[in-house]
């Protein structure tokens, strides 16, 4: 998942590194079971942007392995260009880790990690971009190789991921923004560098990609892509959302929405989730800059055909905790998982810069619970920032978050994100709770969706 964020909070999180476990282990038939499980043991990894060291820079990525008893948050493992196997080289205004995704990318039955830096300078060119695979194995990530950028892909390659079977052939996909365009690569992938067919995903008219969501939509078994960008017509601006079903040829060009009528860019990664359980994935589109700053969350509701109908939550929808004020950014961070067990896909909404008693941008995250006819107010909850701490004004509690199963108990936990710090809350048959929440190591910039 990719966020654009505020220049303050992005110095507040910058990556760090230190020497990698070196890793080994041999392939296995199948493709992994969970496109996170980094060594193939059957349980979720987590991997998100991490701190820099005094003595380095350029972007970290910090890796948590799950257990039988959670995340082991003792020993985590840290990769960054200067680790061994890695292309590249950090350097000073790099970004490793700017972008994050995985798949089993070679179907050997370890989940490989990708690692987009847009900002990497290539021989001569400035910010020319790069993506990194890191391969899963045996004992876990181990060694890279970079992707060779699409020969029209323009600078930043790299800027946003999203990964899936787009085609249905049992092989993940790729698609990543390089430039303003977003390309497809076709799998299987080799550690060679080798991919399946690229192909350019673009519309006739000025279009600028700037994230990327990925989920099952329209009920056929493919992954279909929701891209978001600027569009141009003219003398016309707007911020648009895309969809791109997948087909067993690539992908191909479905209906698009508008999210603003005037050139923003601060949008979230949409994510996917079937949130009245009929099939269908429901494509969630967060606008935290709409209303000055007061934000919306749209479901574009998943039907045969792709998306169809939409309906909008905000702050002021009846049962949501709080009111929308402007710059609370409601919708900044989104991501969808079941964290409750009852099979239903449930939602959690950042609100980084909420205002709480006095404190300003001390932050919160409402949980949404699907059911029957979809997510409503009345089924929603706040989680204040004070579940992590003290209560304190610029905690920008929420502004990434991240719900998946990493305890393997059919609940999705909820790692939520702050300037000055980060939690796994567990799920429950209601809503995550603090009650055995783990603090997450080195947690430094965005955790991928």
């Amino acid at each position: 998942m990719r966020r654009s964020t505020t220049t303050a909070l992005v110095a507040a999180l910058l990556a760090t590194g230190v020497t990698p476990v070196f890793l080994t282990g041999p392939a296995s038939a199948a493709v992994a079971k969970h496109y996170d499980d980094f060594n193939g043991d059957g349980r979720r990894d987590l991997a998100y942007g991490g701190y820099n060291d005094v003595d380095r820079e350029g972007g970290t990525v910090t890796v948590v392995y799950g257990t039988a008893t959670g995340l082991d948050t003792a020993h985590p493992t840290y990769l960054h260009q200067d680790s061994a196997g890695i292309p590249g080289a950090g350097e000073e205004d790099d970004q490793f880790g700017e972008s994050l995704a995985s798949a089993d990318l070679n179907n050997d039955g370890y989940a490989d990690l990708l690692v987009g830096n847009s900002m990497e300078h290539v021989g001569s060119t400035d910010y020319r971009g790069t993506v990194t695979v890191v391969w899963g194995s045996k004992s876990g990530l181990s060694g890279g190789t970079n992707l060779t950028p699409a020969g029209g892909a323009g600078s930043y390659f790299g800027r946003d991921l999203a990964t899936g079977d787009f085609t249905g052939d049992g092989s993940p996909d790729l698609a990543v923004i390089g430039g303003g365009e977003t390309w497809l690569y076709r799998g299987p992938f080799t550690k060679s560098g080798t991919t399946g067919k690229v192909s350019e995903i673009d519309k006739e008219s000025g279009w600028y990609s700037t994230a990327l969501g990925a989920g099952k939509v329209d009920g056929d078994g493919r992954t279909d892509l929701v891209v978001i960008g600027t569009e141009i017509t003219g003398s016309d601006i707007r911020e648009r959302a895309w969809f791109l079903k997948g087909t067993s040829s690539g992908l191909a060009s479905g209906a698009s929405r508008t999210l603003s009528d005037r050139q923003e860019g601060l949008y979230p990664s949409p994510v996917v989730g079937d949130f009245d359980k009929n099939g269908y994935g429901d494509i969630v589109l967060g606008v935290p800059d709409k209303d000055n700053g007061k934000g919306a969350v749209t479901i574009w509701r998943g039907t045969a055909s792709g998306p169809g109908t939409s309906t909008t939550f905000t702050q002021a929808t009846s049962g949501v905790s709080g009111s929308p004020e402007a710059g609370d950014d409601f919708g900044y961070a989104i991501s969808a998982a079941d964290a409750n067990g009852d099979g239903y896909a449930d939602l959690a909404v950042g609100v980084p810069h909420e205002d709480v008693e006095g404190l300003q941008d001390q932050g919160g995250v409402h949980v949404f619970r699907g059911g029957s006819g979809g997510l409503s107010g009345a089924r929603s909850s706040w989680i204040a920032q004070t579940v992590l701490g003290p209560a304190d004004s610029h905690a920008s509690f929420g502004y990434t978050l991240r719900l998946r199963d990493l305890t393997a108990d059919g609940k999705a936990d909820l790692a939520v994100g702050a300037a000055n710090g980060a939690l796994l809350m567990r799920g429950t048959g209601t809503v995550p709770t603090k009650t055995g929440a783990v603090a997450l190591p080195e947690l430094g910039g965005s955790l991928p969706d």
